[in-house]
């Protein structure tokens, strides 16, 4: 198999100014977050001769949604047992395949209320007293090979990488499923009074069709193929602590709720409790009486945490007025499920669905290459220690 970079680079359509020959490909890809330009790549590695299109409704890859937003946080402790071999598999990567996404090693310590296997006292970790009440919380596991980084610098490189391998990549289109191996692909412009239309539509015929549309996936799989999942979506919020941090404070969690370090404070990983139904629509609460733009969901998991962790009951929390003041995005949740792992199915013959999910930090990449192989038709994956990337 010749090396991936050996092959022609691919073209880009970022505007509508571009003209467009529609012409047969053997995969597109619909989504441009970090499992669509992942995928792509993978392809592009494992099957030369395969044309891949990579579509994106935005104006950059990953431009916006849950990759942008993602904690960015790999343990293998957010893996299965029988899964962490993977997990560290997709450690290798981030490590080496992908280029600057901001990677840096860092302890995960888990904060409990009772000991435990393997437990130390809280005490004595040197944390900050004005985020953790040692008392409320006096034992700690620590997981010192965690790490964080970014997934929509991820996404990028990735889908930068899938080009000088030869994959094409269209932006500002969205696409349609059709139900007999097209896509009807709309070309997006926007007028002088800020209305996105649709400028230009072109159907496209593949082989093989991959939606890695996030949470909107199993909506387009429902909507245009008609075709029943069990899959669901939640929106969650990310709000900001600021209070300071550096290169070496540890990630933190207790009652559900992870404080990752990013730009100076902390970023608020809360938990995801449920499924939002259809036509859900988030909606802030109060705290004392106050009108925030948190979902109460949300805040409530404050709440019930500002006795252990207590600086969220001071002003360094960023509560909001507004829905639109505390960053939140759309996130999959496979099966349905709040813990639901990555993963992949063919919902349709040889139209694939591929979620990423709250646990697309630790497992994504695998699963992306997983789907990418079964297409190439490779039976070998490298975390099996039988095939390495070409």
């Amino acid at each position: 198999m010749p090396p991936a970079d050996s092959q022609p680079p691919g073209q880009v359509w970022a505007h509508t100014g571009q003209p467009f020959t529609p012409r047969d490909y053997g995969v597109l890809v619909l989504g441009a977050g970090r499992m669509g330009t992942a995928c792509a790549l993978f392809l592009r590695q494992l099957a030369p001769p395969l044309g891949v299109l990579l579509v994106e409704e935005g104006g950059l890859p990953n431009e916006e949604g849950a990759t942008l937003l993602s904690p960015g946080i790999w343990t293998a402790l957010d893996a299965p047992a029988e899964r962490r071999a993977e997990a560290q598999w997709v450690r290798t990567q981030l490590g080496t395949a992908f280029g600057d996404i901001s990677l840096q090693t860092r302890a995960l310590i888990d904060l409990h209320t009772m000991p435990g296997i393997g437990r130390v006292p809280t005490r004595d970790l040197g944390l900050d007293a004005a985020l953790v009440t040692m008392d409320s919380l006096p034992w700690a596991s620590v997981h010192a090979q965690a790490a964080t980084y970014r997934p929509g610098a991820l996404a990028l490189n990735a889908a930068q990488a899938a080009i000088r391998a030869g994959a094409n990549l269209m932006l500002n289109t969205r696409a349609q499923l059709c139900g007999d191996g097209t896509v009807m692909l709309e070309r997006l412009t926007v007028t002088n009074t800020h209305r996105i239309v649709v400028h230009e539509t072109h159907r496209i015929r593949a082989q093989t069709i991959v939606v890695a549309l996030g949470a909107n996936g199993p909506h387009a799989v429902e909507h245009d193929l008609g075709v029943h999942t069990a899959h669901a979506r939640a929106y969650r919020q990310f709000p900001r602590l600021n209070l300071p941090s550096t290169d070496r404070s540890p990630l933190l969690r207790a009652h559900g709720l992870t404080l990752r370090p990013v730009s100076g404070g902390y970023t608020l990983v809360p938990a995801i409790h449920h499924r939002d139904p259809a036509g859900y629509e988030p909606v802030g609460g109060k705290l004392t009486g106050v009108p925030t733009g948190l979902r109460r969901e949300t805040l409530e998991d404050l709440v019930a945490a500002m006795d252990d962790l207590p600086a969220l009951a001071t002003d360094a929390l960023e509560t909001g007025r507004s829905l639109s003041d505390v960053p939140g995005a759309w996130f999959a949740l496979p099966d349905g499920r709040p813990d639901g792992l990555p993963m992949h199915s063919e919902v349709t013959p040889n139209t694939h669905l591929l979620l990423g999910g709250p646990k697309a930090d630790a497992l994504g990449l695998s699963v992306a290459y997983d789907l990418a192989a079964r297409i190439a038709g490779v039976e070998e994956r490298p975390w099996d220690g039988s095939a390495t990337l070409p």
